[in-house]
């Protein structure tokens, strides 16, 4: 069955109305939430599991699990906190069957990157790997709060809401993260968070297919 065209559904409702709705009936509303969030989803998820495959797997999961506990969600925090909240532990989940066990932050040192001088390199797109690839080398704790506050443009508080932690937490790991990736990395390069880790939009349509497919539409 074809997806709905929702191009035309008011931008204008909220994640609450979206959730409202749905619970009421109408389920391909469900699409507003998932391509207003993949970016994010995918950026906070794939800084886990670090795998692209992986990553669209935990966020198809992660969009069922929402789904069928929509009930469930009563509104003292943000939809998009508690979505969230749901994709991180989802991710959390697939990292520890894997065996892929995260490095307590107290034991991580300083790690020296391998990769070129950023200033030997003249085109944008082999700078943009550069950043992407000093990112990947960060340490789990970091890596997260990195793509969630300087990616994703998340508070503070909404970040540690996320992550089950207090903003102290949060604030730390900015900071260590921001250390270790060097500041005028992306500085001198003229680059900025915004543009790594690109989610597509042929990637979208096939995570939003997917998730309908699962949920029976």
């Amino acid at each position: 069955m074809p997806l709905p065209d929702l191009k035309a559904t008011p931008s204008v409702l909220t994640d609450e109305d979206v959730v409202r709705r749905v619970i009421d009936g109408e389920t391909a509303l469900f699409e507003i939430v998932m391509r207003r969030y993949n970016q994010r989803i995918y950026r906070v998820v794939r800084a886990i599991v670090r795998n692209d495959d992986d990553a669209e797997d935990v966020m198809q999961q992660a969009y069922v699990n929402a789904y069928e506990h929509l009930r469930q969600f009563a509104g003292g925090a943000k939809f998009s906190t508690w979505l969230t909240r749901i994709a991180i532990n989802e991710a959390l989940a697939r990292v520890r069957k894997r065996g892929l066990h995260a490095v307590d932050e107290n034991e991580m040192m300083e790690i020296e990157s391998n990769e070129p001088d950023p200033e030997r390199l003249a085109a944008a797109s082999e700078l943009r790997e550069v950043v992407e690839s000093e990112i990947a080398l960060l340490p789990d704790a970091y890596r997260t709060v990195l793509m969630l506050r300087e990616v994703e443009g998340l508070s503070t508080s909404e970040t540690a809401e996320c992550l089950g932690v207090n903003d102290d937490v949060i604030k730390t790991r900015l900071h260590r993260a921001r250390s270790i990736l060097r500041d005028n990395l992306y500085r001198r390069a003229g680059l900025t968070f915004e543009g790594v880790f690109p989610f597509g939009n042929a990637r979208c349509d096939r995570v939003v297919a997917n998730v309908f497919t699962r949920i029976g539409r």
